[in-house]
């Protein structure tokens, strides 16, 4: 069954497991709607590591998003919900299976080790094969909190708190593609998609 679905908002939170996609869709979807992109992580991580408090994290991701009518924000982070969904928004969630995301964000690591690559420019940041297979390990997170995620995100769908936001569900890379061909060809204005459910 075909239902069709509208991009209602320039104000898009893609949220799901690392490894999902979520950089790849956000980068797209900035492009094509003309808006700033902003990455969750490149927020949220100092040099070497080191981790903001709440409040100075919560006021860093307001002061970004302030005065703009239209942004894309890549990433989860459960406790920002207050403040990045203050204002009408929608929220596309990719929830794809786990061995697909373990595979992806395997691959993903594996490049950026083998390329020494810094992760957020000036932070020093780099993934290294011992992190890889420590306990902060990026596949083990994944490994570990994919399921509590999908019930998380199964219920903040249905909770009345977040009404005025607009939940897009999207179970494969298809559908995202789905949404983005809708955009590039101009079949719909620019703030509405097709999707398949």
């Amino acid at each position: 069954m075909t239902q069709t679905r509208c991009l209602q908002h320039r104000r898009i939170n893609v949220i799901g497991c690392s490894g999902s996609g979520k950089s790849t869709l956000s980068r797209q979807l900035a492009k094509q709607l003309d808006v700033p992109y902003f990455e969750m992580d490149q927020l949220y991580w100092g040099p070497n590591w080191t981790e903001p408090d709440d409040a100075t994290w919560l006021a860093r991701i307001a002061t970004t998003l302030a005065g703009r009518d239209g942004w894309v924000l890549d990433g989860s982070y459960t406790r920002t919900q207050g403040v990045k969904w203050r204002q009408p928004c929608t929220v596309i969630w990719l929830d794809l299976p786990l061995w697909q995301t373990l595979w992806q964000v395997g691959r993903r690591t594996q490049r950026r080790v083998m390329a020494r690559q810094e992760l957020w420019p000036g932070t020093g940041n780099r993934e290294s094969l011992g992190r890889a297979f420590s306990r902060q390990s990026i596949l083990l997170w994944v490994w570990n909190t994919h399921r509590s995620q999908r019930q998380r995100n199964l219920a903040l769908m249905r909770d009345p708190t977040y009404s005025h936001v607009q939940f897009i569900h999207l179970t494969s890379l298809r559908q995202a593609r789905d949404l983005l061909q809708q955009l590039t060809t101009g079949d719909s204005n620019p703030v509405m998609a097709a999707l398949r459910d």
